[in-house]
């Protein structure tokens, strides 16, 4: 059954590569859902049957990361997938395949925190763990029925002790704060408790010291011309913010104005893809690919885009980074890992922190496949995006700061 569903998106998926112009919003899917399929069968199934650690390989400039290495690529490949897992099984091929992604997730999670497992994850040795723990509670948050629900009592228990454990981690003084604000947050959400400062410490400092102006935030008191306002910094805030206004957290009320910003800042991102499906190629941790839109697929999951800014749009310029990105054969390995590189396998564009397993950050830009195929997002036609529109003579809005 497995592989007639994979036959059936990859025929779509052909179809969407053939098309010369105006790709429907299905075939756009189809290309996504190849996507996530791509990146996620290796992680999957191989923490699924236990076997993450005995198989998954090891690239990076710095050889002493690799017990880091599977938690990373774990909570982020979970990270941007869990909206679509999210939507559940349902009796269209799509829905079949995704059941069977969550059984995997699933069983992937219990081996996770499980002491006697072979593929036990270490959710406490400093630093990278707090990184990693975070993802896998914001992928928690992301899909709270179908992976936190679908876990058994024995797995929550364990899952919310490895999440307390990275309470042992002091986080620097920059996007890592929001790490351990959000395992916080994960944290009132399915155990009913949290530690109010590591909850608050970074939605202080980025609401009260931080902010730089036009949806800007310093990563930490200094501007850095790089992409971690969208890796983690809207994102997280946004995640973490939403929590604490359900809960009644006091604090929570700046939810409105970070979704003002989080919009503008995912305004900005769509401007940046060029008419064939490039962006620039700046600032650290670039090897994480289109990782670079998270935020801007954030705000089209959460259908807080502005108003200048259609989701058809966005959904076809991510779709051509998508196509473009993914189109050198050299970015997975002959076991179908993921290589470090930008479009192929290209070590040397990475930093000394960067590895196989971080590197799979890559699929919080799929995050819209948790919004149903009759959301606008994928229902409406193609749609030019910015860019396109305005190098090749067309109509283009002037573009505006935010006060």
């Amino acid at each position: 059954m497995k592989q007639f569903l994979l036959r059936h998106f990859l025929s779509l998926t052909t179809l969407a590569l053939q098309s010369q112009s105006n790709p429907t919003g299905a075939e756009d899917r189809a290309l996504w859902v190849e996507t996530l399929r791509k990146l996620s069968d290796p992680v999957l199934s191989n923490l699924s049957r236990g076997n993450l650690k005995q198989n998954m390989p090891y690239e990076s400039l710095d050889e002493s990361r690799r017990e880091f290495s599977y938690l990373e690529a774990v909570g982020r490949l979970l990270c941007g997938i869990a909206p679509w897992l999210e939507l559940g099984p349902d009796d269209t091929a799509e829905g079949r395949l995704r059941a069977e992604y969550i059984d995997m997730a699933v069983k992937g999670i219990r081996n996770a925190v499980d002491p006697s497992s072979a593929d036990y994850l270490d959710f406490d040795r400093p630093s990278q763990a707090l990184v990693d723990a975070a993802f896998l509670a914001q992928a928690l948050l992301r899909a709270p029925t179908q992976l936190w629900g679908k876990l058994d009592a024995e797995t929550q228990s364990r899952l919310i002790t490895e999440l307390k454990r990275s309470r042992s981690i002091v986080p620097g003084q920059s996007n890592w704060l929001l790490f351990a604000s959000i395992i916080e947050a994960a944290l009132q959400e399915f155990a009913g408790e949290y530690n109010s400062e590591r909850l608050m410490h970074g939605v202080n400092r980025f609401r009260n010291d931080w902010y730089k102006g036009d949806a800007i935030y310093g990563d930490g008191a200094e501007f850095h011309f790089d992409y971690y306002n969208s890796f983690v910094i809207h994102p997280m805030f946004t995640d973490v913010l939403r929590v604490m206004h359900k809960h009644g957290i006091e604090g929570g009320d700046f939810l409105g104005e970070q979704l003002r910003r989080h919009g503008r800042y995912a305004e900005i991102l769509e401007r940046m893809i060029s008419p064939e499906g490039a962006y620039p190629v700046v600032g650290r941790s670039i090897a994480y690919r289109f990782g670079i839109f998270h935020a801007l697929s954030h705000a089209s999951l959460d259908h807080i885009l502005p108003q200048t800014v259609a989701p058809a749009q966005v959904r076809c310029a991510l779709t051509a980074v998508i196509r473009r990105q993914m189109s050198s054969p050299q970015n997975f390995d002959s076991k179908g890992w993921l290589r470090v590189g930008f479009n192929g396998s290209q070590i040397n564009i990475s930093e000394r922190y960067i590895n196989t397993g971080s590197i799979y950050l890559c699929a919080t830009v799929l995050l819209p496949l948790g919004l149903p195929a009759s959301d606008p997002f994928w229902s409406a036609p193609y749609a030019e995006w910015t860019g396109l529109r305005a190098w090749t003579g067309k109509e283009v809005a002037a573009d505006h700061a935010l006060h």
